[in-house]
């Protein structure tokens, strides 16, 4: 099922981690359940993932989108993570330093947190971009995570 012209629901439901643990992952697009996290995931694909793909030209795959609350628990990640809701999704592109597609986004696409994650000065490709989008509402809030800790702004340590 496609979710924008160049992302798929599948792509946005796919993971490595619930692959190798046998968790489930999926979304039913006829279960009305369901329908709210993937109309979340097609306003991502719509107003951030297409977006970024015409500006640079680049193909891509995001490295996680949706993800379910056992799959989100199995990461260690918080229970409030936007990724539950489908209203978040972690990409980069081959060859386009990471802290330059943050700067892009946050100069171009709306978005309620923009957070570098993983970045380390110095090394272009490390970490990974992520973004999140809700209807309304929408904070605005950018963040670079590292090792060191949580910093506001992109690229601060």
């Amino acid at each position: 099922m496609h979710l924008s012209p160049h992302f798929t629901l599948s792509e946005m439901t796919k993971s490595q981690i619930a692959l190798r643990r046998g968790i489930g992952n999926s979304l039913d697009p006829g279960n009305p359940d369901d329908a709210e996290v993937i109309n979340n995931l097609r306003l991502l694909c719509l107003e951030v993932l297409e977006p970024v793909r015409e500006a640079f030209g680049i193909p891509f795959a995001p490295s996680s989108g949706y993800r379910s609350p056992a799959l989100n628990t199995a990461l260690g990640s918080k229970p409030t993570s936007q990724h539950v809701l489908g209203q978040a999704v972690d990409f980069e592109l081959p060859g386009i330093p990471n802290l330059k597609l943050a700067q892009w986004v946050r100069d171009h696409l709306k978005y309620d947190q923009l957070i570098l994650e993983f970045h380390e000065p110095g090394e272009p490709a490390s970490g990974w971009v992520h973004v999140s989008l809700k209807e309304t509402g929408n904070r605005r809030r950018e963040l670079t995570i590292n090792r060191k800790g949580v910093f506001p702004g992109l690229g601060k340590a």
